[in-house]
């Protein structure tokens, strides 16, 4: 829950120290939030609400000061539903109708989306590389993706627990990559 997110992440805040001042000089860190970052969350293939809280929930406990999401269509034309009630939770107001590369891409700034200082969150093969291709003129989180996975088990161990783990991965991409290793049959027809 968004509760949940908060409670973690308030522990991550950073916090502007002096270390001395010497000779008009201060030495130390100011901490600041970003003016304006861009939330991109996959819609296309499987749509992940809770992509938009984990994402909008740190940047709002910084002091982010506009949050925006940039999230794919479906193919009737708007955004899941599931997707905009988590956007709402957060408190984000803009969101753009763009996916894939071209939603990282914009990113940089269009003549309709304004730049970002930063962009963050998941995406397949495409995103991930328009990330790292955007990264240097905007910041982003990480690159992440395609996901993967591998879990080693033996005859103890709970097979739904094992093929959730597997699922979580195998659901994020077609080039996802999900392995079990086990020495159990028993195990594996389960």
């Amino acid at each position: 829950t968004k509760s949940q997110i908060e409670k973690f992440h308030k522990h991550q805040l950073g916090n502007s120290w002096n270390i001395f001042k010497e000779n008009g000089v201060i030495m130390g860190q100011i901490a600041r939030p970003l003016e304006r970052v861009a939330l991109y969350v996959p819609g296309g293939t499987a749509a992940y609400p809770s992509t938009v809280i984990m994402n909008a929930v740190p940047a709002l406990l910084a002091g982010v000061k506009e949050i925006v999401m940039i999230t794919p269509v479906k193919a009737d034309g708007k955004v899941n539903p599931n997707i905009l009630a988590a956007a709402e939770v957060c408190g984000i107001e803009t969101i753009y109708k763009v996916g894939g590369a071209q939603g990282v891409a914009a990113a940089y700034g269009t003549e309709s989306i304004p730049k970002v200082d930063k962009i963050v969150g998941p995406g397949n093969i495409f995103v991930a590389t328009a990330k790292k291709i955007c990264y240097g003129v905007v910041d982003i989180d990480m690159i992440a993706g395609p996901s993967e996975v591998l879990v080693i088990a033996d005859e103890q161990a709970n097979p739904k627990y094992i093929a959730a783990d597997l699922m979580a991965q195998a659901e994020h991409d077609k080039l996802a990559s999900a392995i079990l290793v086990t020495t159990s049959e028993n195990l594996f027809n389960k």
